[in-house]
């Protein structure tokens, strides 16, 4: 590449694919140029994080593979979002895994950028993976308490799902209540492993988008911003506009 200006070769190595870095730095590295070798160390660079994030991706397996190991195929992680808000859904998700799609940044739903959890999102739902997703509405939140609309939300989850998995792991400390599956709490699961990390961004996703539409019925309230949660502004607007057919009476005693 002695031959080609500065500029050509970062035209080059911008398109380049991960399996040609290193090659391109064996041979930048050795150009007498500093400006082509600072583009070799940023090639460098690049490389560490791409191994870097591999590696993580295969400890998100980890569980998983011990799964299989043990002879079972069809590996689901459950998750859910919104435990905690005022208003709307608790939505689950329920992601069958038969191999590592190494999703490039999936991780637990809180750590990954909106844009991110949506790009990811997408790619679940467009590839083979199977997955299922189920919600409870506000008033079964009310009728059965939150645990409970939240294990019925996971059980439909399960339900939805076009395969039936054969072994269950659930992020957090709590067995889904009567289900015929072996199962598996994994506290902190979501960034554990890749099925429950998978099934938390369905999750997440899905209730946001929900949220979404509840902020065009009910534009008063901010539910596009807060998503239910019980921000300032969300209180402000529940003492001056009453509530809503989807905010859930038993989390509103100390406040409405």
């Amino acid at each position: 590449m002695e031959n080609l200006s500065v500029k050509e070769i970062k035209d080059i190595v911008q398109t380049s694919s991960y399996d040609q870095y290193l090659s391109y730095i064996n041979i930048l590295s050795k150009d007498k140029r500093e400006s082509v070798k600072k583009i070799a160390m940023s090639l460098s660079k690049k490389l560490d994080a791409v191994r870097k994030e591999e590696e993580r991706l295969k400890n998100m397996f980890i569980i998983e593979e011990a799964l299989f190991a043990e002879g079972y195929k069809k590996i689901g992680g459950v998750d859910e979002a919104g435990r905690g808000p005022l208003a709307g859904p608790v939505v689950s998700a329920c992601v069958i895994l038969d191999k590592n799609p190494m999703i490039d940044g999936i991780d637990d739903s809180k750590k990954v950028s909106e844009k991110n959890r949506d790009r990811i999102f997408d790619t679940i739902v467009n590839s083979d993976i199977v997955y299922g997703i189920g919600i409870s509405d506000s008033n079964e939140i009310d009728e059965y308490n939150i645990l409970n609309a939240t294990f019925l939300a996971m059980k439909r989850s399960i339900a939805m799902a076009s395969q039936r998995p054969d072994f269950i792991i659930v992020d957090g400390n709590q067995q889904i209540t009567d289900i015929n599956h072996p199962q598996r709490c994994i506290v902190q699961g979501d960034s554990k492993s890749i099925s429950i990390a998978c099934a938390s961004i369905l999750a997440k996703v899905t209730r946001d988008k929900i949220m979404k539409q509840y902020a065009e019925i009910y534009p008063q309230y901010g539910f596009d911003k807060h998503k239910g949660y019980g921000t300032k502004e969300h209180i402000e607007a529940i003492n001056k506009y009453g509530i809503t057919p989807i905010h859930r009476i038993r989390f509103l005693k100390n406040i409405y």
